[in-house]
């Protein structure tokens, strides 16, 4: 339960981030912090269950991209997300450089916050 509450603090800590960094990804105005915390849930979850099948039915894709095409993933499971919650993004091109900058931020975030 410790790691699962952890795993939602560092999701939500990351889309925050990410929504300050850049402009193209951010939080409605006015949302809190329960906002925060379902777009981190939301993205986690849509990490554990979507993305895998995603990623099965893109196989042969990713494979001829050389792993390339995952990036695409992240940006429309990103780009999907924001249509369920408070987080707003601009198109799809500004879905594509807020995955990879939420990739980036929640590998920083997960090798300082390391069990």
């Amino acid at each position: 339960m410790r790691g699962l509450l952890a795993r939602l603090v560092l999701n939500t800590l990351a889309l925050w981030l990410v929504s300050l960094l850049y402009p193209g990804v951010r939080f409605t105005p006015g949302a809190g912090l329960a906002d925060y915390l379902v777009a981190g849930a939301i993205w986690g979850l849509a990490n554990a269950l979507i993305r895998p099948v995603f990623l099965f039915l893109t196989l042969p894709l990713n494979l001829l991209t050389l792993g390339l095409f995952t990036l695409v993933i992240n940006g429309a499971i990103l780009y999907l997300m924001a249509q369920v919650t408070a987080l707003e993004v601009q198109s799809f091109s500004s879905a594509l450089v807020g995955a990879i900058l939420l990739s980036l931020v929640s590998l920083a975030l997960n090798w300082l916050f390391r069990d």
